[in-house]
């Protein structure tokens, strides 16, 4: 790690804490020893950064509005890969804002890194995720962040059709697809449904209300028991 990418790293972790960090527990994280970091603060503080703190004790900084700090190079690659994700599977005003933030970041970066991120090898296809599918992810998001129930028309495996009212509590990409995670009200349990095989989607004026029996974390909570019961069972 460069010297400069170090002291954005040291600033990164000392911000907005409210007990103080030792020079030790500075030094493991940052994977140099404490005295490069006695180093570190004093030159940081004799640049004007206000860290409160001595050896010994510990150091934070000091309530203050400071610029935000510059990306390493990893970091710019992951949100590279998130907004090209965010474009090609997600709904068009999603891609946009991601768009516009990466651009916002790319504008401040100096032309090493912007060379960088041009020969990043990742790719996010959008093949198969059609109009069709980028509207019903619109009105899922809506119905998400309202709290209003969907009507679906949905075509199953076998291509048979039915109509479900659902409050849905959010979507999954488990690779390949995106899954509606919803409340049936028909079956009054947990479903799934594909995204590619919604058929139409309707908003409906109907609320509800998660409960702790009844929301995204629950759910995701209950297939990881399921999976760790399955795999304890199929190990020989």
């Amino acid at each position: 790690m460069h010297k400069s990418e170090r002291l954005f790293q040291l600033v990164n972790l000392l911000k907005g804490r409210r007990l103080a960090i030792t020079a030790k527990q500075l030094a493991e994280r940052l994977n140099v020893s404490e005295r490069t970091i006695y180093r570190d603060i004093q030159h940081l503080q004799s640049s004007g950064v206000p860290i409160e703190g001595e050896a010994g004790i510990g150091y934070l900084i000091a309530q203050c509005d400071l610029p935000p700090m510059m990306f390493t190079v990893a970091e710019l690659q992951s949100l590279l890969l998130g907004t090209r994700m965010a474009g090609a599977w997600t709904d068009p005003v999603l891609s946009e804002h991601a768009s516009s933030a990466m651009a916002k970041i790319e504008a401040a970066l100096p032309e090493h890194l912007k060379q960088q991120l041009d020969d990043f090898p990742y790719v996010a296809a959008s093949f198969g995720h059609t109009e069709d599918h980028q509207r019903f992810s619109s009105t899922l998001r809506e119905a998400v962040v309202q709290k209003r129930q969907v009507r679906l028309h949905y075509k199953d495996a076998k291509e048979a059709y039915s109509e479900r009212d659902i409050e849905p509590l959010g979507l999954v990409y488990w690779g390949g697809k995106w899954t509606i995670i919803g409340h049936c009200l028909l079956r009054n349990d947990y479903r799934e449904f594909r995204l590619d095989r919604v058929c139409d989607i309707s908003l409906l004026t109907h609320p509800f209300e998660l409960t702790k029996e009844k929301n995204l974390q629950h759910y995701i909570a209950l297939v990881k028991a399921k999976y760790a019961e399955d795999t304890t069972q199929t190990t020989p």
